[in-house]
């Protein structure tokens, strides 16, 4: 394999045996009790889990950490597409935020989609690369204990970014094994993970550490990625509870391969891996502490995060600049702090039982610095704008849900939201503050057919913030010219029919109509590389997610979904077609697995040709991948190797269609394809021991 990793290879193999000899008598019980075991046992999956009666909706979910463990992905940010009808992408270098699409969205960075871990947010505010901003570089797929999805504005507890949906990352507590794992593959790939259980006192030390590097396979640019992350968590029981703090810590650079010209590949300038400016790419690094305690009746989170983003991009080339380029900085610099405290109960009214949680949360964003620069060779030559915003929001919520027979379920919501935003800009009319608050109302209802039937109705009213920055403009910052400032909050409206049909041997499929409608879409600029608010959108579409077990080893699913995205205001004027929104999804897969002996995934996945333009006279061409993974474990060893893009499709990773100018050109551009690149076919292998 082209520059294949050996150092780490070396380090695993001094690793590993270390390891045998220090546990050797501890492997000899283990292979004892393992013998004992019947090899059929079920691993327990997210999938699996029986959730009539428990869940409000058809398209919620939850995803466990060996559905994680058992699918090949090239990228973190990858394990998001558990979800059905998630699609994730990338159009610059793979050390920054992925792209995200789901129901009609292209959710840029995170847009309309709610990501939290353990109660802390992971989207971000007033962002400098973009409104909702979620790079989940920082988790370490190993330690996640599960994953509960969300779709559509119909839960109380979720209050901004809600109106696609949202995702709750879930880390454990105890990881039960030490794991030492390296990952080795072409273009100098290598990953290190280890980690494992300490026992202290009266509680558990739970530690993990994931190094990683990737070249990528690009053909003008070295990526160098060097991603490190640390995670440290004590728990133990207090209070009748049990009592978490975690510590997790990550640290990123990279060099950025960006999307391309079409043209420039069609008259040979660069060929499809090249890169027109080839010293693009950034450093981010985000530190968190956070505790948090629960038992029967009450949870509370608090969390104190930093987070830093410095980025160089150059989308469009000379066409702002002929003599110096348009190449641009974006810097977020940032703490974060906040909490949620909330109180379930069960209360019998007139025979009914009702089940309710009350709450609020509390999130403080101290940006010391967002800006945007214009930079040549990553030396600034001139601000762009430079602000340091405070932005508070508060949230209040209840949410219940009514037992009116036994198998009929009604679900009840409301949640008030209050903003409050203070920018200090270098533009002193761009200066200001402002507020808004909102209440949004849910409604449901389930009823249980049978035992392995349950059908749902739903209805909520989501939101998402916009840009503070946005909320106080008077005056843009290229142009000089008067600004209209836009809403602090843009609320949104959802409804949804589902059905869930359940059997513990055999299947579990689910399938929803839905319709949502924004009062204004956040949409993602080409040529600029962040988002901005437009017009008013609704969408609507169907989703059916299947999954059927032949036994304890094969495992086969089905998602598919489709939508239709448009603006409802100015149709004939500016078009009415919702740029970058994905009309049909669809992932399959077959799995098999034991817990000794073979183990493989085969997965594909298709995403429909989407619209580049409002008026749709440009589209992008449908996309398509499979990756393979296959290996073999010895009890507390396993091997792997995984073929990523399989048949090496030479479809794009996405689409964008804007003007630019290449050197020669006319100095208004050319308007054409921006795309990026699926990354070749790539193998890697993996070596995995637990003790």
């Amino acid at each position: 394999m082209k520059n294949f990793s050996r150092k780490y290879l070396f380090l695993a193999m001094l690793v590993t045996t270390s390891a045998l000899n220090a546990k050797a008598s501890e492997q000899l019980a283990n292979n004892l009790m393992l013998s004992d075991l019947d090899l059929d046992t079920v691993i327990i999956q997210g999938y699996r889990v029986n959730l009539l009666g428990e869940t409000l909706s058809a398209s919620e979910g939850v995803i466990g950490s060996e559905e994680i463990a058992n699918r090949p992905v090239l990228r973190t940010g990858e394990i998001l597409e558990f979800i059905p009808g998630m699609v994730v992408t990338q159009h610059s270098g793979s050390g920054k935020a992925n792209q995200y699409f789901l129901r009609g969205f292209n959710l840029d960075h995170g847009t309309d989609f709610n990501t939290s871990i353990d109660g802390m947010p992971v989207n971000m505010r007033t962002h400098g690369h973009g409104q909702g901003y979620t790079d989940l570089n920082f988790i370490i797929p190993e330690f996640i204990q599960s994953i509960n999805y969300h779709k559509g504005p119909y839960y109380a507890e979720v209050g901004d970014f809600s109106g696609a949906g949202s995702a709750q990352f879930n880390l454990k507590n105890k990881s039960g094994e030490s794991i030492v794992s390296l990952t080795a593959g072409e273009n100098n790939f290598s990953r290190l993970v280890a980690g494992g259980d300490i026992s202290v006192t009266r509680g558990q030390l739970l530690v993990g550490f994931e190094h990683q590097t990737y070249d990528g396979p690009w053909s003008s640019i070295s990526e160098d990625v060097a991603k490190n992350n640390l995670l440290a968590r004590y728990s133990e029981d207090v209070l009748q509870g049990n009592f978490s703090f975690t510590l997790m810590a990550y640290k990123n650079r990279w060099n950025s391969a960006d999307q391309i010209p079409e043209r420039a590949v069609r008259e040979h300038i660069i060929d499809t891996l090249g890169s027109l400016d080839t010293n693009v790419g950034g450093e981010s690094s985000r530190y968190s502490l956070s505790s948090s305690w629960s038992n029967e009746h009450w949870s509370a989170n608090a969390y104190a995060i930093h987070s830093s983003l410095d980025l160089f991009s150059n989308f469009t080339y000379f066409l702002d600049d002929p003599i110096n380029g348009d190449k641009f900085e974006q810097v977020d610099e940032r703490n974060i702090f906040g909490g949620e405290i909330v109180r379930a109960d069960t209360r019998i009214i007139n025979d009914k039982e009702i089940n309710y949680k009350i709450g609020s949360d509390l999130r403080y964003d101290n940006i010391s610095k967002v800006a945007l620069y214009h930079t040549r060779e990553r030396e600034r030559l001139s601000t762009t704008r430079e602000d340091a915003v405070k932005e508070a929001s508060l949230g209040v919520f209840v949410q219940s849900k009514i037992s009116v027979s036994k198998n009929l379920h009604l679900h009840l919501g409301a949640r008030y939201d209050f903003y409050s935003a203070d920018v200090d800009s270098n533009i002193t009319e761009n200066s200001g503050d402002a507020t808004q608050g909102k209440f949004s109302f849910k409604l449901g209802a389930s009823y249980k057919v049978s035992d392995n039937i349950e059908t749902y109705a739903n209805f909520g009213q989501g939101l998402h913030s916009n840009d503070a920055r946005g909320a106080t403009i008077t005056q843009d910052p290229v142009s000089g010219e008067a600004s209209e400032a836009v809403d602090l909050i843009v609320p949104s409206t959802g409804a949804e029919i589902g059905i869930k049909l359940f059997d513990a041997e055999r299947f579990n499929i689910s399938t929803s109509l839905w319709y949502l409608r924004s009062d204004s879409e956040l949409v993602f600029v080409g040529d600029a590389g962040n988002t901005e608010a437009s017009r008013a959108s609704e969408r609507y579409g169907n989703e059916i997610a299947a999954y059927y077990w032949l036994d304890n080893r094969w495992n086969f699913d089905l998602e598919l979904a489709w939508t239709r995205a448009n603006f409802t205001e100015n149709q004939t004027r500016e078009g009415k077609y919702v740029e970058g929104s994905v009309p049909f999804v669809t992932s399959a897969g077959i799995s098999y697995g034991a817990l000794t002996g073979w183990h493989g995934s085969l997965r594909y996945r298709y995403f429909g040709a989407r619209h580049l333009d409002s008026f749709d006279t440009r589209s992008a061409q449908a996309t398509s991948t499979t990756n393979l993974g296959i290996g073999y474990r010895w009890q507390s060893f396993s091997v792997e190797l995984d073929a990523l893009n399989l048949f090496d499709s030479k479809d794009h990773d996405i689409d964008y269609f804007y003007s630019s100018r290449l050197i020669g050109e006319s100095e208004e551009g050319v308007e054409d394809l921006h795309y990026h690149p699926l990354e070749p076919r790539s193998l890697r292998i993996k070596a995995e021991y637990k003790f």
